[in-house]
């Protein structure tokens, strides 16, 4: 039998709406992830952005906590700190995150929902495992301690964005760049390259 057959539906046009509808999907989650946060943004309110019915998003997503898996990519771009001077990688870590917070929505509603929610949470430790754990492994002293010390830096770094971006303390917001360099970068420094305590 020839024709329109449904199985001649699934060419290579249908892998191109497919792949439209959900770049829209992902384009209006992160907006709106961004805008309203997690918990107060809707599978329908994503789906109207998007134009499209709620019942896609469901369909190439499985849930909320998918769609927010998925919409939610952050390349720190973290520097190669093999790099830079050895005395000096703990400055020049703080000061790459300042400037990646600065400003930047996106992280802010990520702390906001990783601090609050699972699916949130989990995004935020892949992080952790893909990106700053390779970084610090470059220059640790102890291989066996690189967890340990990455830990210690994101308390510090990710610490210092709750309270500057997210909750918005008055003292906090009110150091400026490069008393935030001066206070932290030694610390962070430390936790990298000192000997074991």
């Amino acid at each position: 039998m020839t024709g329109n057959t449904p199985a001649d539906s699934s060419g290579p046009n249908q892998a191109r709406r497919s792949a439209t509808t959900r770049a829209a999907i992902l384009d209006a989650a992160r907006e709106r992830f961004a805008t309203d946060g997690y918990e107060r943004a809707t599978i329908r309110a994503i789906a109207r952005d998007a134009h499209i019915d709620p019942s896609m998003v469901m369909r190439y997503f499985g849930s909320k906590e998918g769609l927010f898996a998925a919409a939610v990519t952050l390349d720190l771009r973290l520097p190669d700190l093999t790099r830079i001077p050895r005395d000096e990688v703990g400055r020049a870590l703080v000061d790459h995150f300042l400037g990646l917070w600065e400003g930047n929505e996106d992280l802010t509603a990520v702390l906001r929902v990783g601090a609050t929610n699972e699916a949130g949470a989990e995004r935020m430790q892949r992080i952790f495992r893909e990106q700053l754990l390779p970084a610090t492994r470059q220059v640790c002293p102890d291989p066996e301690q690189v967890p340990a010390r990455a830990a210690l830096c994101a308390a510090q770094l990710l610490g210092l964005a709750l309270t500057r971006y997210v909750l918005r303390l008055p003292p906090a917001r009110e150091l400026t760049y490069q008393e935030l360099l001066a206070w932290l970068g030694p610390t962070v420094q430390r936790y990298l390259t000192a000997p074991n305590p």
